[in-house]
């Protein structure tokens, strides 16, 4: 029997234990998560492990619920130390999940903890915990350097004025780059309640008035431009379905002019000016060099009593099951008719996909980049030993594993970071398989190059960095 998550967790052959040593001396490109740039600069200690572990983490919301807890303990007032025993309550009954070992992962990275968290041990462990973090070296800047850490691309609307970022790049003592990432999905949202609001917004924060489609584009190209002078390299779109339909100018000023006047537009209406406000976004992409990720397939909000009580990205989404190949294929092909098609990352929440992005991605390859079009790792309910092996093997099966761009830590913790060793082990265990089965040579230096590439190194050349 191994004993629990030793240093060789998920490593069973000396190929993979070889090659894990190679890629986890590579430092992390975090180049999608959501965690705030207002936290990262004003850089305060947390309270407790129950801050840093249980506030707006709702994997572990998610968990806890299954177990049966009650939402006081989750989400309501009890105190910090009655929701951490209630995780810790919690913990024993995640077999098989993958809460279970990022948890003892960050227990051991960041705590030295190697006791299994439960009912029995909370109180040592909240004990022990709390006491490092009182000394200090867990701000979220400490964190980050403790978790080697290149670079953090945050999520950002278009309608935010990066204010964080500009002071960030201003402080020189904190050599980790934190770059925007720019994700207009509420700017694409033009029939949900929220559109009205959020253009109210752009207007504030641009100091234009946008009355039209046309104004539109200009003030986003505005923000656009802000963007890349704040360094970034990255852009994000949350796709549920995909969406192709073609309008004209003249069909898209009318969309806008009904949706400016509060009326309810068609599902034809809102899909055709999706399309064409992302087509031309992208072509701006294009011309700046940024990757551009697609994450198609959740179904957010399912809860209609939970999103009222406590809004959205609360532990109350799934995977959708749409149609994806025809959609997808039009809307890239359109970019590409033009020559203007960026490198692009596809996730897909709903495994049931793997294949057609991995086979998608074929489609649209060129020289500008290795493996300019990117099959993104496994995402969200995926991010689990079963789902990157799925992953990582249809990537291996269809495309250039060799070329992948690797783990995104997608989290709103600034403790995640021990996630990217879980992916690399899963990589290096994959691999080394191939090799201990004879179904690849045992060229040691050049996979650990590979590895090392996974791990860092293409991300880092694709978002040119």
């Amino acid at each position: 029997m191994k004993k629990f998550m030793d240093s060789d967790f998920l490593l069973s052959t000396d190929t993979a234990k070889t090659l894990f040593a190679a890629a986890n001396e590579e430092p992390i490109f975090d180049w999608h998560c959501h965690l705030p740039p207002k936290d990262i600069y004003e850089n305060k200690n947390p309270r407790d492990i129950a801050e840093l572990w249980l506030t707006a983490d709702h994997y572990k919301w998610r968990g806890m619920r299954g177990v049966g807890i009650d939402e006081d303990f989750i989400t309501g007032d009890k105190s910090p130390y009655e929701k951490f025993k209630a995780w810790a309550s919690a913990m024993p009954n995640f077999i098989g999940n993958p809460l279970y070992h990022w948890t003892h992962l960050e227990l051991q990275r960041y705590f030295g903890i190697y006791e299994p968290l439960n009912e029995k041990t909370a109180d040592m462990i909240w004990e022990k915990a709390n006491k490092m973090i009182a000394e200090g070296g867990f701000t979220p800047r400490e964190l980050i350097e403790k978790s080697n850490v290149f670079c953090v691309c945050t999520t950002d609307d278009p309608a935010d004025n990066l204010e964080y970022h500009k002071l960030l790049a201003e402080d020189k003592s904190f050599k980790c780059k934190v770059l925007p990432a720019f994700r207009p999905d509420k700017a694409l949202a033009i029939e949900a309640p929220s559109f009205l609001p959020w253009l109210s917004s752009l207007e504030n924060v641009s100091g234009e008035k946008i009355d039209s489609y046309k104004k539109l584009k200009a003030v986003l190209l505005t923000r656009i431009e802000l963007f890349e002078k704040m360094g970034c390299r990255a852009t994000d779109h949350a796709f549920t379905p995909v969406p192709y339909k073609r309008l004209t100018e003249e069909e898209l000023e009318a969309v806008f002019s009904k949706a400016l006047a509060g009326d309810t537009l068609t599902a034809e209406e809102a899909e055709g000016y999706r399309t064409e406000l992302f087509r031309f976004l992208a072509k701006e992409y294009y011309k700046r060099g940024w990757g551009m990720e697609i994450h198609i397939g959740p179904q957010r909000n399912n809860n209609t009593r939970m999103f009222r009580k406590l809004g959205p990205d609360a532990g109350f989404d799934s995977i959708a099951d749409n149609e994806v190949a025809f959609k997808l294929s039009r809307l890239l092909d359109s970019l590409d008719e033009e020559e203007a098609l960026p490198r692009t990352v596809l996730f897909t929440l709903n495994p049931k996909d793997n294949y057609v992005l991995g086979t998608m991605l074929g489609n649209f390859q060129s020289s500008e980049a290795a493996s300019k079009i990117q099959f993104g790792t496994a995402w969200w309910f995926n991010d689990n030993i079963d789902g990157m092996r799925e992953q990582i093997k249809a990537l291996g099966n269809l495309g250039v594993l060799s070329k992948f761009i690797g783990m995104v830590t997608d989290s709103r913790s600034f403790l995640s970071y021990p996630r990217h060793e879980y992916f690399r082990r899963i990589v290096c265990e994959f691999i080394g398989n191939l090799v201990e089965n004879g179904e690849y040579p045992d060229d040691i230096a050049f996979l650990s190059e590979v590895v090392r590439d996974i791990a860092f190194r293409n991300a880092k050349t694709y978002f040119g960095l």
